[in-house]
């Protein structure tokens, strides 16, 4: 089994351990307000996705809450990725993006900046924003492309064409700046190689890391009530590791792997319920990476 995870990654650039602290910005999400839609994504709760983040409008408050949210696993020497996750965190002008950025980069334990959008919210004045702060500190940006399919993508109301996601990642890299991209397993209609087209799609485009996750259904969520009427089905787990296990050998060998499966609350979980355990699902899922010999790129096609 090899694959590159995402914690090797950071003690070899940092030289420690080092965590994401999840934060709220203030920005909604044009597949919400109207703009682009009014409902959200098929699978996005309230939140914007950002179940696990800190909350209120001051950052330096919402860091130190998050500090002590992980206190009693982190050593003394951390480092800090400070990461605005819920919604569509550069859907705001640049005047209102800067100083919540700034300020979430300004303590010295925090090591990079992560910010997670959707590619067609990224004009020139936020690319060169991030580029100039990407001078400072390292900054990671977040897409959420889930899928290559159109016809998926349309399920979901993704709410943009694959092309904008291209260009996005063009242009993000012409400046610098990290890109990890999000794929969802598991998703309604989707057959295996479907999954694998995504995944290589993934690999060619340029970015540097990816986020596999796992379909689960929160409550709350139009995908709920899809789920609830019998649409459609969540995956077993074996199924999805023998997936995900595809993906990993499709992607290039290089890339990082930022997230292995995804976890929504348990509070508000309704399918698949094995998901609930993350501590048991990862050690279950090594097991079968291990037993499998799963290579990261064995599978790399390489560009087009």
């Amino acid at each position: 089994m090899h694959y590159n995870a995402l914690s090797d990654h950071l003690r070899a650039r940092f030289g420690r351990k080092v965590y994401k602290l999840s934060l709220r910005g203030v920005t909604t999400c044009p597949n919400r307000d109207g703009t682009v839609g009014t409902r959200g994504c098929i699978f996005c709760s309230d939140s914007g996705s950002g179940e696990f983040a800190a909350c209120g409008a001051d950052i330096a408050a919402q860091l130190s809450d998050a500090r002590r949210r992980v206190a009693d696993k982190v050593p003394p020497d951390a480092g800090y990725i400070a990461y605005f996750q819920s919604f569509t965190n550069t859907y705001a002008p640049v005047d209102v993006l800067r100083p919540l950025f700034t300020a979430a980069m300004a303590p010295q334990d925090v090591v990079a900046l992560s910010v997670a959008t959707r590619p067609d919210c990224l004009g020139e004045e936020v690319l060169d924003l991030l580029a100039k702060l990407n001078q400072t500190k390292p900054i990671w940006v977040e897409l959420g492309l889930q899928t290559v399919h159109a016809e998926t993508a349309r399920y979901i109301r993704r709410g943009y064409d694959l092309c904008v996601f291209d260009e996005a990642v063009v242009k993000l890299k012409a400046r610098g700046i990290q890109v990890i991209t999000h794929q969802i397993i598991g998703l309604p209609g989707e057959t295996e190689e479907m999954i694998w087209q995504t995944a290589r799609h993934i690999a060619r485009s340029g970015c540097d890391g990816v986020k596999f996750h796992l379909l689960h259904v929160l409550r709350g969520t139009d995908l709920a009530a899809e789920y609830e009427a019998g649409k459609f089905q969540t995956l077993a787990m074996e199924e999805y590791f023998r997936l995900l296990a595809g993906c990993i050998e499709r992607i290039r060998p290089d890339m990082v792997i930022h997230r292995l499966t995804g976890d929504g609350a348990k509070r508000d979980l309704i399918a698949p319920l094995w998901s609930g355990d993350k501590k048991a699902v990862l050690n279950a899922l090594r097991r079968y990476l291990a037993a499998h010999d799963v290579q990261q790129g064995r599978l790399y096609e390489g560009e087009n």
